[in-house]
């Protein structure tokens, strides 16, 4: 073990960056972004989401990779070090990516497990749709009815949390940095065989066209008209979904990082992998969207549904439909999404198990046992007829407010708080690549600017119609309620004192006082 001091540091440079992609590059590139970019018109999509990581995305990553690395600590102690009262911010954030994104989340890579194995006899028959909806997940009514447990999801979400478990008892530089050493190369291997095979299906071009082809209509938010704020408000979401920004994961990933680290080319080939990775896989998903679209003979944006259950409706019957080796094709492709959860699910879990450990000194293999029964056990909701609905809703609230509000934070706590100049001279301090000035201008005006900016009108969406016509009962419940819960949970572990006490690193306090 590498460690520095009593802290386990990456034995390598290489091994960090791979688990912070691995982080970043997740289900949220396949399945969330295809069916975002979908639901949002294609192309008209990227352009949005090419702002938002701009604008967003590049400069919270950087935040991020500096807090850690500076204050040598997860989120709650690096927040609890230069100031107190931010604390519970601090934990809010982990705590948001294991309550409101890895339960949900390990529901979704068991979904994965379960088509794999369905991929070896095309279990899925004729009508996918159908199968999916009516027959694998028995989907109840409404989100109230829960119904029964789906017991084969239920056993592979119980594989899916041992297998983190297994992943995350060890030291970030045993467990993670080895597994994401293994998953990353894999993944990007599945992915390209993937969308090279698309592409040489009939109708392909069609797809590829339709993803590559703005429309701007969609996108003018000058028009006047409503809707056309939201691929603006899921462009955003989905760049911070995807790379993991307001969950702690990469403050937490930072601080194993060496002193001396080149923290702008670790955020620019994590940001840059991430988003180019996402718009390569699109490739397959919308090349099979044309060949379903001529299959059928309908436009592509009239092809299938979109929603979660894009990615498990369309490829299974696109599998089918293939004329040769559709068994091969479908358990590679299915593989590659559980690759891509369980290399994501393990940081979400890693910030809550760094955060735990830095404040009360548990020992760490005990903590990853406690967080992962926990996980599992409460995860079960997903699992019921009524699943399908509360991830929607829960994914919905969590990417449109709770994600966005704790970017928002970030900005304002190192923006005027640890002051932005104070962190950029951090970066530039090291002697490798410098951070310019724009950046501390990003962070503190124009990123909070746009990011409140999102919040506004992704409530005032909500509050003219409910969010996809759900009852505003169910809403309360497991989005609004959710995120309260968090905020409790954020506050109660803020209260206990620290066991090791937060310290100022590297002359804060020295920078705090001027």
């Amino acid at each position: 073990m590498t460690e520095s001091g009593n802290r386990a540091v990456w034995g390598s440079k290489l091994g960090f960056l791979l688990a912070a992609i691995g982080s970043a590059v997740g289900l949220g590139n396949i399945w969330r972004f295809s069916y975002m970019t979908y639901e949002n018109g294609g192309g008209a999509f990227l352009v949005p989401y090419a702002v938002a990581l701009l604008m967003a995305g590049i400069p919270l990553l950087l935040l991020e990779f500096i807090v850690g690395h500076k204050q040598r600590g997860a989120s709650p102690m690096a927040l609890a070090s230069v100031s107190k009262k931010w604390e519970w911010i601090g934990w809010w954030m982990p705590v948001v990516a294991t309550v409101g994104i890895q339960l949900f989340y390990s529901v979704v890579i068991a979904w994965c497990l379960n088509y794999f194995v369905f991929s070896f006899s095309l279990g899925w028959g004729s009508d996918s749709g159908a199968f999916f909806f009516d027959e694998f997940l028995q989907l109840s009514s409404s989100p109230t009815e829960l119904g029964s447990f789906n017991w084969s999801v239920v056993s592979a979400t119980l594989i899916v949390w041992a297998v983190i478990w297994f992943i995350c008892f060890k030291e970030v530089n045993h467990g993670i940095e080895k597994a994401c050493s293994i998953f990353m190369p894999l993944l990007f291997v599945l992915t390209t065989i993937l969308v090279f095979w698309s592409l040489t299906l009939d109708g392909a071009m069609d797809g590829i066209q339709h993803y590559l082809t703005p429309d701007w209509s969609k996108i003018n938010v000058f028009s006047g008209r409503v809707e056309t704020w939201k691929p603006w408000l899921d462009a955003f979401g989905q760049i911070f979904f995807t790379l993991s920004l307001g969950f702690g994961i990469m403050i937490a990933y930072a601080s194993y990082l060496p002193k001396k680290t080149d923290l702008v080319s670790s955020g620019l080939w994590t940001a840059l992998a991430n988003c180019s990775y996402s718009v390569f896989a699109g490739f397959a998903v919308f090349g099979t969207l044309g060949f379903m679209a001529a299959q059928k003979g309908v436009p592509i944006d009239q092809v299938a549904k979109a929603g979660p259950g894009l990615a498990f409706v369309v490829y299974p019957e696109a599998i089918s439909n293939l004329p040769f080796g559709n068994r091969i094709f479908g358990a590679a492709f299915f593989l590659t999404l559980v690759i891509a959860g369980l290399s994501s699910a393990v940081s979400l879990l890693e910030a809550l198990i760094c955060s735990l450990t830095d404040k009360f000194d548990w020992r760490r293999g005990r903590v990853a046992t406690v967080l992962c029964l926990i996980g599992f056990l409460t995860s079960l909701i997903f699992t019921t007829n009524a699943g399908l609905y509360i991830l929607d809703i829960v994914d919905h609230f969590v990417t449109n407010y709770a994600l966005v509000l704790g970017g928002l934070l970030e900005c304002l706590f190192v923006g005027w708080v640890l002051k932005a100049h104070v962190a950029r001279e951090h970066v530039n301090s090291l002697g490798l690549r410098r951070l310019v000035k724009a950046w501390e201008i990003l962070i503190k005006y124009i990123t909070p600017l746009i990011l409140a900016t999102i919040i506004i009108r992704a409530l005032l969406a909500d509050l003219a119609k409910p969010y996809e016509g759900y009852a505003v009962s169910a809403l309360a419940i497991y989005g609004m309620g959710m995120l309260l819960v968090t905020v409790v949970i954020a506050v109660i572990l803020s209260v206990f004192k620290w066991r090791k006490g937060p310290v100022l690193h590297d002359s804060d306090e020295k920078h705090l006082l001027t």
